[in-house]
């Protein structure tokens, strides 16, 4: 076959001459890094500090790409799949070598998992030294080729541009992801100082020692290195519906007396507007069910939105449109829906746009394209055409009862401290227009998924871009992991208001645990004092009780304020015991 434009330099770069090396510059590889990512248009990088990436650090803020610094590189990486999600353009983290890439592989996966552009730059052992016993010296390449939809490892400083503009270009095309680009930290430094540390003692011999430079010579990776380079983007493909099928549709949905569309976090992303799509499907009037990042696509309170009652639409509706939502154990694998339905897929990605489909459902039409594109599309389509109303009515009532039902749970008295529905309906109440959720935990965060409603389209993320307010929903396990992105959020000046649902317990795991085995071990915690570990990271910690429970409004809102003017806040709220999520998945 025909060799790529990248293996072909790699294997000229073999007959590098010492004239064609760049020994005097005072330039390096880290430069190239950030006028790559600037011209890209990253705003942020997020890193824990290491020396293998210091060149990319220093140059990236020279040059006003704002660096920040996190207390676990998992957390680097969380923070740029946020960016990518709320932003629509790539997040980028960077890492050290080594333990620093390994603690990175739970958020890669979530990124994946996510279908969220994130570029996660990585350090590496010196070319000259790798598989020799260098420090933080691993393969790290075979850690995230499962993970992610490109990886390279950079050879020369010549590399850097076009293998970065390769990796920012497939990171968003097609079904967006992660991707992996690792940097030998003789391709970062300047050349100078790569002699210092690795040339080899002594110099070549013969015609041919002195005339090419050889493989393990540190002039190596500087061949041609500072040669004028083309930094723009390259083209993203995004796959889209065919007319044919937008047609299709249409008129499927024309004849449909009972239709329904549920949303993905697909839907939202580039590069169809969100709020084009609100007006989509505003204008079609089908009751619509939102999950992921659509969640708030319609605002608070629109009455297309059916939060309750999913399953039991799905048995009734004639038309189904998943337009993003893959048929995984959140729709029991496709058996929540009737096989009498007609049901219309729409998804970038084949195999999640076939998932199950061998065994529990199938789709009357599969297009494998963009969710949002297809929607305006298709709302074109339907002009002058609008969902009965009687069928939408149904559902609202529906939703009416069972949030009235939910309201009432919220006021009963639990064996202990506060209930945690009533904390969260206090919490919905007074919650600002122009918050972010993020939720992060099991059995207190499924809770609030069912109260709390993102005020608007990209607005809600599952486990910050600049915001007036942004809440965090923790249960008490999972805050345990990243209690220490406190010191982050003060040293950078991050307003967050972090809710702990406190019960002393992986509910969500006990839940079922002690029913079925009789035994509730790993699974009890303690009514731990995180209020004052937020205190000691620079930020301010309130602990609520049940003695607190008149007040609760003047203690949000007085967190709310704290906020405003700069403090990350944390409220240790005690709860107890609920029947609520009874039955929720834990497996």
């Amino acid at each position: 076959g025909f060799l790529s434009f990248l293996e072909l330099e790699q294997k000229l770069l073999f007959f590098c001459f010492p004239s064609q090396t760049e020994t005097k510059s005072s330039r390096y590889g880290g430069e190239r890094v950030a006028e790559v990512l600037q011209a890209h248009g990253v705003k942020f990088v997020f890193t824990l500090v290491g020396g293998h990436i210091s060149p990319i650090l220093v140059a990236c803020e020279k040059i006003g790409i704002r660096i920040v610094d996190t207390r676990h590189e998992a957390t680097a990486v969380f923070a740029a799949d946020a960016v990518a999600r709320l932003s629509g353009t790539i997040g980028v983290a960077a890492v050290t070598a080594g333990p620093g890439l390994t603690n990175t592989v739970t958020a890669v996966k979530n990124a994946q998992m996510a279908e969220s552009p994130v570029l996660l730059i990585g350090g590496a052992a010196a070319t000259l030294l790798q598989g020799r016993g260098a420090l933080q010296d691993i393969d790290q390449m075979s850690l995230f080729k499962p993970l992610c939809k490109f990886c390279a490892s950079v050879r020369t400083v010549r590399e850097i541009v076009p293998v970065l503009r390769k990796a920012l270009a497939i990171a968003q095309s097609g079904t967006p992801g992660p991707v992996f680009v690792e940097f030998p930290i003789d391709t970062l430094y300047p050349f100078h100082l790569v002699e210092r540390e690795f040339a080899a003692k002594g110099s070549p011999k013969g015609l041919v020692g002195n005339a090419i430079v050889p493989p393990q010579s540190p002039e190596k990776p500087f061949c041609w290195a500072w040669e004028p380079r083309i930094l723009s983007p390259l083209p993203v493909r995004i796959p889209h519906a065919t007319d044919h099928q937008v047609q299709q549709c249409a008129e499927l949905v024309s004849r449909a007396k009972k239709p329904v569309i549920l949303l993905g976090s697909q839907a939202t992303l580039p590069p169809t507007p969100v709020d084009h799509i609100r007006t989509a499907l505003e204008s079609m009037g089908i009751p619509c069910f939102l999950g992921g990042m659509a969640r708030g696509m319609l605002g608070r309170d629109s009455p297309l939105h059916i939060r309750q009652n999913r399953r039991d639409a799905l048995k009734e509706a004639d038309l189904v449109v998943l337009a993003g939502t893959v048929c995984d154990f959140r729709m029991n694998y496709g058996r929540v829906l009737n096989r009498r339905s007609k049901i219309i897929a729409v998804n970038r990605d084949k195999k999640q746009l076939l998932k199950n489909t061998d065994m529990f459902w199938k789709p009357t039409i599969a297009i494998q394209g963009d969710a949002g594109s297809f929607l305006l599309r298709l709302s074109k389509g339907l002009a002058g055409h609008r969902c009965p109303e009687d069928w939408l009515q149904s559902l609202k009532e529906g939703d009416i009862t069972k949030e009235r039902a939910n309201r009432a749970k919220a006021v009963e008295k639990t064996e202990q401290h506060l209930n945690p529905l009533n904390v969260l309906h206090h919490v919905e109440d007074l919650m600002d227009e122009d918050s972010i959720i993020v939720a992060d935990g099991g059995d207190f965060v499924g809770s609030a998924a069912y109260i709390l409603r993102p005020r608007g389209p990209l607005c809600w993320l599952d486990p910050g871009e600049d915001c007036l307010s942004v809440w965090i929903i923790y249960g008490d396990g999972s805050l345990g992991f990243s209690v220490a992105e406190f010191d982050t959020f003060t040293r950078h000046k991050t307003p967050v208001i972090a809710l702990v649902g406190n019960d002393a317990c992986w509910s969500q795991i006990s839940r079922e645990q002690v029913p079925i085995l009789g035994s509730n071990v790993a699974c009890g915690l303690a009514f731990t004092d995180y209020h004052i570990v937020a205190d000691g990271y620079g930020g301010k910690g309130i602990l609520i009780g049940r003695e607190d429970e008149a007040s609760l409004d003047e203690i949000i809102r007085k967190a709310q304020q704290e906020a405003q003017q700069g403090k990350a806040m944390l409220l240790n709220v005690l709860i107890g015991k609920t029947n609520f999520r009874q039955g929720s998945i834990s497996v």
